[in-house]
């Protein structure tokens, strides 16, 4: 009996021991990432970035979370907060397209290597035959990056969303399926529409029911209500007025604003959580959104650096800065919003701005690289292979 107690002290000893160690390199990282305050601080003062929220934190909490500067400047003034919501842009992509693909993949609804042809016949012309899903997903359908707006909005008024369809379905290749890799908005929302073929859903309410519900994402959605669009943070100035809680990408307006390439606003805490869904292979507070395979397809390399959602090793990769994993990925939103991930070092980052107020000429590359730099440095350097 004096043996087992003295084990168990010997035991509680250790774990201690261990506790106490993890909560001193918990305690030196936050004490790291006050670097933040001066970085972002720097770049309002600047004028680079109106506002921002910046937010860090591992799979199990969050370290860092705080406000700069303002979410309206032009024509007149408001503060940023930490609950300001956010057009996220591209960062729509992962956050909602992807993740709503490999939900119906996990649920035998879809699978990967069906031809997009299956599920919308009209897109399967002109060099298109052969793209498959996880072609969309990655970047490598061969489909053009972009098309514009302006004809399809003077010729069919606005919004227009079977139009725009039609458009990318009758567009040609620019490269074999799975040769290149080109960053491709005409692609995701594609990937939406077939979405809404396979769920019988739209893709904000399928997004809504599987992914922000049930991880209690209350302010992520797509087309804010009026009552929340005093916190919404301002893009650009259209006819006098900011834009705040209408989608600033084009297409993504012709399209009602749900849309597979952008649409999506949300704040700072509830990208957390998703981050932290990921960290934690899919699940969260007991709910599993994705299964593992489901977010190792989200997140780890599977065609030209890119996954089938994110990015690991492109040339869009720049964001995860000189310290991240080689494991890490990352997305951007062309408005100055993006998300880093290391499975390695369990630790997220979340850099939302409206770098494009007021008229589209700020820049969120040293904030969204210097704070990837003090974050992830601040748990050490990533080990060499």
């Amino acid at each position: 009996m004096n043996k087992m107690r003295v084990a168990a002290f010997v035991l509680s000893v250790l774990l201690a021991g261990i506790c106490g160690c993890m909560n001193s390199a918990e305690r030196t990282a936050r004490q790291k990432m006050a670097a933040i305050d001066d970085v972002a601080a720097e770049q309002v003062e600047k004028g680079n970035i109106p506002g921002a929220v910046i937010s860090a934190g591992g799979a199990d909490k969050v370290y860092y979370l705080k406000a700069f500067g303002s979410e309206v400047v032009e024509p007149w003034r408001e503060p940023a907060d930490t609950d300001t919501i956010f057009d996220l842009a591209s960062l729509s992509k992962p956050v909602a397209t992807a993740t709503s693909v490999l939900i119906l993949r996990d649920r035998g609804r879809i699978d990967l290597d069906d031809r997009a042809a299956k599920y919308l016949p009209e897109f399967g012309c002109n060099g298109k035959e052969e793209v498959l899903i996880r072609h969309l997903l990655a970047h490598t359908s061969g489909l053009p990056a972009y098309t514009s707006a302006d004809p399809l909005k003077k010729a069919y008024g606005s919004p227009c969303p079977e139009k725009v369809i039609e458009k990318i379905c009758s567009l040609n290749a620019a490269s074999k399926p799975g040769e290149a890799f080109r960053y491709s908005c005409l692609g995701y929302i594609t990937l939406a529409k077939i979405v809404e073929v396979v769920s019988g859903e739209p893709l904000d309410a399928f997004a809504h029911k599987n992914i922000f519900q049930p991880l209690g994402m209350k302010h992520t959605m797509y087309n804010p209500p009026d009552a929340l669009k005093e916190r919404v943070a301002a893009t650009q100035i259209i006819d006098g007025a900011p834009l705040r809680g209408t989608v600033h990408d084009p297409l993504a307006r012709l399209m009602g604003g749900v849309s597979g390439n952008a649409g999506v606003f949300s704040t700072a805490d509830n990208l957390a959580v998703y981050c932290r869904m990921l960290l934690n292979g899919g699940v969260y507070k007991g709910k599993r959104i994705l299964s593992r395979e489901g977010v190792e397809l989200l997140t780890g390399v599977q065609s030209h650096g890119r996954a089938c959602g994110f990015d690991v090793s492109s040339s869009y990769a720049w964001l995860k800065g000189d310290h991240a994993s080689a494991q890490a990925f990352c997305h951007s939103g062309y408005t100055g919003t993006s998300i880093v991930c290391d499975p390695e070092k369990q630790v997220f980052l979340i850099v939302l701005t409206n770098r494009a107020h007021p008229h589209d000429k700020g820049a969120s590359k040293p904030l969204r690289t210097q704070t990837a730099n003090i974050v992830f440095g601040a748990f050490g350097n990533p080990q060499k292979p």
